[in-house]
């Protein structure tokens, strides 16, 4: 009547495939990190960060952000400060408080009215690929921009 060989972790076995909760990395607003952060799930950035950006998820940076370095993502959604070059292979949401002051490369871009962007715009499925490698692969021969 009652099966006792039920999975008790949302993680085991269900039907031969393993499942796995989706995963998001965060920085929090108060939180100042130096280096590169590179991850395969998406990540959330509230806080400071001096470097680059490299992931095959989703980059959100949300308004109390500030990032001076490169973001190269699958997907993105900035209503931060951003300080560098954005590529992203699929979609780009400007939202009304982002501020970009960098070059644009991405596939599909959304701007809010009210969203500032300084710097070159490129569009297009050609920019999910440059010289043949994928974003994240380009991205570990960019260099992060210099404050001037």
């Amino acid at each position: 009547m009652f099966n006792n060989n039920k999975p008790n972790n949302p993680e085991n076995n269900v039907n031969g495939t393993t499942q796995k909760s989706p995963s998001l990395n965060m920085i929090s607003e108060g939180t100042k990190i130096k280096g590169t952060i590179k991850s395969q799930n998406d990540i959330r950035i509230s806080g400071r960060l001096e470097g680059e950006v490299i992931c095959k998820g989703k980059v959100i940076v949300s308004s109390t952000a500030q990032i001076d370095g490169n973001i190269t993502s699958a997907e993105a959604d900035i209503a931060g400060k951003v300080e560098g070059t954005i590529k992203v292979s699929s979609k780009l949401s400007l939202r009304q408080s982002a501020s970009v002051g960098g070059d644009i490369l991405t596939k599909t871009l959304l701007v809010e009215e009210g969203a500032q962007i300084n710097g070159n715009c490129r569009m297009g499925a050609q920019e999910a690929n440059i010289d043949g490698a994928t974003d994240a692969d380009y991205a570990e021969s960019t260099v992060v921009k210099e404050k001037a």
